[in-house]
């Protein structure tokens, strides 16, 4: 979004640094007006307004798709940093041992190598080191199989930010395909509350609903929203956060969210073998 000039630099350096090189490099500003001067090599794309985080990723994918020889795709938010210089190579490994693998997720840690609980992406994991198949993943820093976008589509544009990982891996599970969670590849990023944005609760409730609409067959649908309530009431201290949060919900319901296709109740078991059912 053009706020972090000298973290883009510096992860843009990281990349260049990687001992397996990116065959194509995209920097999407999202309503930035213009982009910094960027280092030669790397594709600018300067949209007009801000399309949230999957209308930005949409645009670089379809950016990267125009090119003809991309075959994973890796995200990296703008103040994220590849600490390691093996991130890629360990990455087109992990991809070419396993044919259907289709999303790996990076373990992030901020500044002092501390990953945060919610940057795991399993129910009761409390070591961040365990990797193994999940059924989502973390959007700072992942990678995706390029046929796997092909066959099930892209980012959910009109999620804009929240969830849209989760919208993203459940279609990708329906499909056949796995997500594996990594923590050997490594995005340094700075500790954050995703509270910081004005939005977070509306956006949080009104997605969580889509995610329910689009992707779950219907008796689940009132399970996995009313356990979310129940999570929202518990954890939640902000009376203008828990008055966002039902107005998000409220719109979520009036609103649609794209096409509903549910998943087949195979992956809803394979979920929950997984250790995470699709109802929490």
């Amino acid at each position: 979004m053009g706020t972090r000039p000298a973290e883009l630099r510096a992860l843009l350096d990281a990349v260049a640094g990687q001992d397996e090189p990116a065959s194509r490099i995209v920097v999407v500003g999202n309503g930035t007006g213009s982009l910094p001067d960027l280092p030669e090599g790397v594709t600018g794309v300067e949209l007009p307004e801000n399309r949230g985080v999957s209308g930005g990723r949409n645009v670089a994918i379809e950016t990267l798709r125009s090119f003809g020889d991309v075959d994973i795709v890796v995200d990296l938010d703008d103040d994220g940093l590849l600490v390691d210089t093996d991130v890629f190579r360990r990455l087109a490994d992990l991809y070419e041992a396993d044919p259907r693998l289709g999303i790996v997720s990076f373990r992030i840690a901020d500044e002092t190598g501390e990953t945060q609980r919610r940057h795991v992406p399993r129910l009761g994991a409390k070591d961040p080191l365990r990797g193994g198949e999940v059924t989502t993943f973390l959007g700072g820093g992942h990678g995706l199989s390029m046929p796997m976008l092909d066959r099930i589509g892209g980012w959910p544009e009109d999620f804009f930010f929240t969830h849209e990982e989760t919208d993203l891996a459940w279609r990708a599970l329906d499909a056949g395909w796995k997500v594996l969670y990594a923590p050997e590849l490594l995005l340094q990023h700075p500790r954050t509350s995703p509270a910081r944005h004005a939005v977070y609760y509306r956006m949080t409730a009104r997605n969580r609903v889509w995610l329910a609409k689009r992707n779950l067959p219907v008796p689940l649908v009132p399970v996995y929203l009313g356990v979310w309530t129940l999570l929202t009431l518990a954890r939640t201290r902000s009376l203008p956060g828990l008055k966002a949060w039902f107005g998000g919900f409220a719109e979520g319901v009036r609103r649609s969210g794209g096409p509903r296709a549910p998943m087949r109740w195979t992956t809803v078991l394979r979920m929950t073998r997984l250790g995470r059912p699709p109802v929490i």
